[in-house]
């Protein structure tokens, strides 16, 4: 199927749930973007900050650019006029750089903690006593041009349908008990960003907000 195909097949699937599409568009050139941008696709996500700064301009200016790899902390200056969310948010560092470099262009960047979910070890984020650590402290309580509009993980890369809807289960939960007791009258944090082109169907079911689909809609690569 081409591209215009498969994104129209996971709007039609998204269509009655509260998960929406983000694009997963590292390694693929503009022209293939392009293609998704005509095809409806709107929400953008790249793992390198260069590539994602490379493309921007290519593309309209109404797409949504979410950054989904681990970001360093000297990189955020080449996104920060642009980028709607940092979906890798692992420390108070990243989210003071955040904000000093929003405040440049009088904007503020959305992000989502990013926690670690997964068996493997290899996978970053958060626990939840670092992330209310994080909350917690005076210096978050300063930020003025960064919002946390979520969360974020990466379960464990495995077929085993339980250990998956378990781990997707767990990042819920962390939602959840963030939501009420730190963003309980902030309308603007609702998100969950769970699952990829190889679970996203387990992630949907267990109320994913936001998937994150490459290879499902452009195919494997090469």
């Amino acid at each position: 199927m081409s591209i215009a195909q498969n994104i129209a097949a996971f709007e039609q699937q998204l269509a009655g749930t509260s998960a929406r599409l983000v694009v997963v568009t590292k390694t693929h050139p503009v022209e293939r973007l392009r293609e998704a941008y005509a095809a409806g696709a709107r929400r953008f996500g790249e793992n390198r900050v260069q590539e994602m700064a490379a493309k921007q301009p290519e593309l309209p200016p109404d797409v949504e650019w979410h950054q989904i790899g681990q970001l360093q902390t000297n990189k955020v200056k080449y996104l920060a006029s642009f980028v709607h969310t940092v979906e890798s948010v692992d420390s108070l560092r990243l989210l003071q750089e955040l904000d000093k470099q929003a405040a440049r262009y009088e904007r503020v960047i959305n992000g989502l903690l990013q926690f670690h979910i997964a068996q493997e070890e290899t996978k970053s984020g958060l626990s939840l006593p670092e992330a209310e650590q994080i909350l917690q402290s005076a210096e978050y309580a300063a930020l003025r041009h960064v919002r946390l509009t979520g969360v974020m993980g990466i379960a464990t890369n495995s077929p085993d349908e339980a250990l998956v809807r378990g781990e997707f289960r767990q990042l819920r939960a962390h939602y959840e008990f963030l939501k009420k007791t730190y963003f309980a009258t902030a309308d603007d944090f609702r998100e969950i960003s769970m699952g990829m082109s190889a679970d996203y169907q387990w992630a949907i079911d267990e109320g994913s907000t936001l998937i994150r689909v490459g290879s499902a809609i452009f195919g494997a690569r090469g």
